[in-house]
């Protein structure tokens, strides 16, 4: 069973997360669209399908019982442009780039070290690893 390097989280048998596969039109409507979804769900992470990292960043909400939005950005017609649009808002094009209600976590490594350190619960406004 392989699980995150410093977590322990595992990152096998993860639950289906919502995907999202249309395109955006010009590159100032990607900066608008990605704006636009931060804001519209609790959870996104802008990931690609393959990458190790996006896996133990996703399988730290499963662990939490919470199902992230995630746009798979190597499954998009866009997605490249959309990763140009998150490196003009967050200063970096890498996959994953976490968001949890509005606010940039950053990536895999900073979405374990908050789960780890319990801030990650604080900006869910979770009690516990094991409240729902």
């Amino acid at each position: 069973m392989a699980s995150a390097a410093a977590g322990g989280v595992s990152v096998w048998h993860q639950r289906p997360c919502l995907r999202w596969r249309t395109p955006v039109s010009s590159a100032s409507n990607k900066v608008a669209f990605v704006k636009k979804t931060v804001s519209s769900h609790d959870i996104v992470i802008f990931s690609k399908s393959y990458c190790p990292y996006c896996m133990t960043a996703k399988a730290v909400f499963q662990e939490l019982k919470k199902e992230p939005y995630v746009l798979e950005l190597d499954e998009i017609a866009d997605g490249s442009e959309i990763q140009d649009a998150l490196s003009d808002i967050v200063g970096r094009r890498t996959v994953p780039q976490v968001f949890v209600r509005g606010k940039h976590l950053g990536g895999s490594d900073d979405t374990v070290e908050a789960y780890e350190s319990a801030r990650l619960l604080t900006l869910l406004g979770i009690g516990s690893k094991d409240d729902p």
